[in-house]
């Protein structure tokens, strides 16, 4: 990718997040934000061309977050969380429309769209310093949902996939993590250890409504589980997996059980059965460069993409094995 102000290569560069559209498999976009910006691919991955480029900006715009509606496919919606405030497409990230955040401008680090979006319009927004904003409009307006929120840092977001009937959320935060019951009108805090904060990742099973399973992945002391909505948790992969968990994606095996994909910093680590056993996905991070955020757009199984963003600025393809 490149600097878009001065189409040179980007020395010092991060990719802060991946999205891929639902219908991956047949339209190969996906999105990637950047500290230079954010970037758009239609074929899987392999070019990139930047998506601000209506907006004419004298420099490159940081996105820290980016967010696909679950039916991009018919409505081609698109959130992009940045310094300040969020940008929306309704085009497939060809123009956007700005909409600023109550001053002081805090930095929106995740996104999370209602899986009912096409009927509810709801999109979360967590901030560092400002905790969790929430749209019920598609994105034109917003509104802080703190209340019992008592650490406002958010690193990461998680909606359950039944959202349309638990309104269950999940916010990782620099002391643990909280959940919401209501949509995020109010939250609680998780049981979850102190001493292992911060929490950087999280990901919910598919089927969270009948097993109550939340991944966690924390910042040096590696992946954690619960499969009773957050009360008990157990460390999973701790052969293998310590230290920074950057990113998660979890999806359904064909046996029933969750296939996982774990991003370290140097390491990409793959469980087919739930977390028991790992595996290493042979993705090699050369020098100083690490592995930052993750997706796996088209599942877990033998031979799919997995899209990996690194320190450097680029997004690396990797086949599973």
């Amino acid at each position: 990718m490149e600097d878009p102000s001065s189409g040179s290569p980007v020395v010092q560069d991060i990719v802060y997040a991946i999205a891929a559209s639902p219908e991956f498999a047949e339209d190969g976009i996906c999105f990637a934000a950047l500290h230079s910006g954010l970037f758009r691919s239609s074929d899987r991955g392999p070019t990139w061309h930047y998506a601000y480029d209506c907006l004419a900006l004298p420099s490159g715009l940081p996105t820290a977050s980016v967010a696909l509606s679950p039916d991009f496919g018919s409505d081609s919606t698109v959130f992009a969380g940045v310094g300040g405030g969020i940008l929306r497409s309704a085009d497939r990230g060809t123009t956007w429309e700005v909409v600023l955040l109550p001053t002081p401008p805090p930095q929106v680090t995740s996104l999370a769209l209602s899986p009912d979006y096409a009927r509810d319009g709801t999109v979360l927004a967590g901030t560092l310093d400002d905790g969790v904003f929430r749209s019920d409009d598609r994105g034109r307006s917003w509104v802080a949902w703190n209340f019992g929120l008592l650490d406002l840092n958010t690193l990461a977001l998680a909606i359950s996939p039944d959202f349309g009937k638990d309104e269950t959320l999940f916010a990782a935060v620099e002391s643990g993590i909280f959940r919401s019951t209501n949509g995020g009108r109010a939250w609680r805090e998780v049981p979850f250890p102190v001493e292992l904060a911060p929490v950087l990742s999280l990901a919910l099973s598919p089927a969270y409504a009948t097993d109550g399973t939340l991944f966690a992945g924390t910042e040096a002391h590696g992946l954690f589980v619960t499969r009773d909505r957050g009360q008990t948790w157990d460390r999973l992969g701790e052969a293998m997996i310590g230290g920074a968990v950057n990113g998660l994606a979890v999806t359904p095996g064909a046996d029933n059980s969750l296939h996982i994909v774990a991003g370290l910093g140097q390491v990409v680590f793959l469980s087919r059965d739930g977390g028991q056993n790992w595996q290493d996905c042979q993705l090699t991070a050369e020098g100083e460069v690490g592995f930052t955020t993750l997706a796996a757009p088209g599942g877990l199984g033998q031979g799919a993409l997995v899209l990996v963003g690194r320190t450097d600025g680029e997004v690396q393809r990797v086949t599973v094995p």
